[in-house]
């Protein structure tokens, strides 16, 4: 969290609060901070999309630009409210002046930062981790599926991004083997690999069902950090995307 937060008035019972917008991980390693709208109106959430839930923000550090969760706070007047952001670009450092060249280095490569989690305290916040641990992996296009031809899950959320399609059940309710073979199957005919995330694990049958057919099993933790399940997440997890 930002050390300075900015005053949030509810316009439902005018009640004020301090509000600090996360930092999440760049895939650089950088901190992103969703620069909110200093004094602007909340606005109460009435319903969801994938489009009003994410903002693009691009990286102080290395200029990259990603979708990255909408502020919003919860009131005690049981609004939750969004937060305001400046749709303006950050403009990456500039080059500095030109210097003769060295000679071209062996390329080495580079390892991943470690996944910096987002602690879990709601069902969205268990599809954002989810989200956010794709495009760790290596999935920079993370996106909704429902929007997409992968469709809606038939319980649980889908992401979607090239190469690869998730279920995630955000649910206290562990996920099925109706579950995984869906998602599996709408994999299957996309071509695209299928990853499954649960945030109160998953059956002994789908287990089992998941090991048959080399499907990673991810399970979220509480404090956002998705634990392998399997000898297939354990793989993806080591060698990305």
């Amino acid at each position: 969290m930002t050390t300075d937060g900015v005053p949030v008035r509810c316009p439902v019972c005018r009640h004020e609060q301090a509000y600090a917008p996360p930092a999440f991980p760049c895939s650089c390693g950088a901190p992103v901070v969703p620069p909110v709208v200093y004094g602007a109106a909340a606005t109460p959430v009435t319903e969801r999309s994938w489009a009003d839930d994410w903002v693009t923000v691009r990286c102080g550090a290395c200029g990259r630009e990603a979708d990255w969760p909408q502020p919003e706070v919860g009131c005690a007047c049981g609004a939750v409210l969004r937060i305001p952001v400046r749709t303006e670009a950050v403009s990456p450092p500039g080059p500095g002046p030109a210097a003769p060249q060295p000679p071209a280095p062996v390329a080495v490569p580079v390892p991943r930062p470690a996944f910096r989690p987002v602690p879990v305290r709601s069902a969205r916040d268990a599809v954002t981790t989810a989200a956010l641990y794709l495009r760790w992996l290596g999935y920079a296009d993370v996106r909704d599926a429902v929007a997409g031809p992968e469709g809606r899950a038939p319980s649980g959320a889908r992401l979607t991004a090239r190469g690869v399609l998730a279920h995630v059940e955000p649910s206290a309710r562990p996920a099925s083997l109706r579950d995984l073979e869906c998602a599996w199957l709408t994999a299957l005919t996309h071509e695209v690999t299928c990853v499954c995330f649960a945030l109160s694990d998953f059956t002994p049958e789908a287990c089992e069902r998941a090991a048959e057919l080399g499907v990673p099993l991810f399970r979220i933790e509480l404090d956002g950090v998705p634990a392998a399940l399997n000898g297939a997440a354990d793989e993806l997890a080591a060698r990305g995307a």
